[in-house]
């Protein structure tokens, strides 16, 4: 999969490139991901797709039921470069999307993020067609059980906060959008057939790095 290095000192990810005869190409082989100007359209240059994005939240966990759907903003973790130094996303651009069930390609069930828009710190707004892979840590909570291990500095979505609350009785939790009334009513009802139930754990800086599925056109006069 191609992707951007997350450099250990650093504070940029690089695009390798090479400009020759009017093309840009890989420096490295290891490393697919490049950025194309488009000629004609001064200060543009297009991502390709497959290339990843690293992302940062403000907490370490995010917890959610394996059915939830949640909307989401992360942040881009570090400076996104081409080897000319040229700026073309900047470290905390955010990412607005979902979190969203899904399944790997072993069946497993687990959670996706989808991206759906970059907010630049300007105020910038582009869309974006990209995805995390599919998380499938799930943890299990018993009723009666204490749950702090896993809730500690979590964001929590509004459907695993119901049943955590309703299975442990913790109503210290930091939750992640409302729980419609209806659906509370709904997990009351399962959890009365059920002394444990299942929630997916992200750590959102190693999971939910984002992978372009089409090419990014990015405006180098924005940065």
């Amino acid at each position: 999969m191609a992707s951007f290095r997350r450099w250990k000192n650093g504070t940029a990810a690089f695009l390798a490139i090479a400009i020759s005869t009017g093309t840009i190409t890989p420096l490295f082989s290891l490393n697919r991901a490049n950025a194309q100007v488009i000629f004609g359209e001064p200060r543009r240059v297009s991502i390709s797709a497959g290339a990843t994005l690293p992302v940062t939240y403000e907490k370490d966990k995010i917890v959610v039921a394996p059915d939830e759907t949640l909307d989401l903003t992360l942040k881009v973790a570090s400076d996104i470069v081409d080897r000319s130094g040229n700026l073309l996303i900047p470290k905390n651009t955010e990412i607005k999307g979902e979190l969203r069930p899904a399944s790997d390609r072993d069946s497993d069930k687990g959670s996706q993020f989808v991206a759906e828009e970059l907010i630049f710190p300007n105020g910038d707004r582009q869309s974006i067609d990209a995805a995390s892979d599919v998380v499938t840590n799930i943890e299990k909570i018993k009723k009666g059980s204490d749950s702090s291990k896993i809730l500690q500095d979590a964001a929590i979505g509004a459907g695993a906060a119901a049943v955590i609350e309703l299975l442990t009785g913790d109503r210290d939790i930091d939750i992640l959008g409302p729980v419609a009334g209806a659906g509370a009513g709904a997990l009351a009802s399962v959890l009365l057939r059920k002394k444990t139930v299942e929630v997916v754990v992200i750590n959102p800086e190693k999971d939910l790095d984002v992978t372009l599925d089409s090419d990014l056109v990015i405006s180098l006069s924005r940065n």
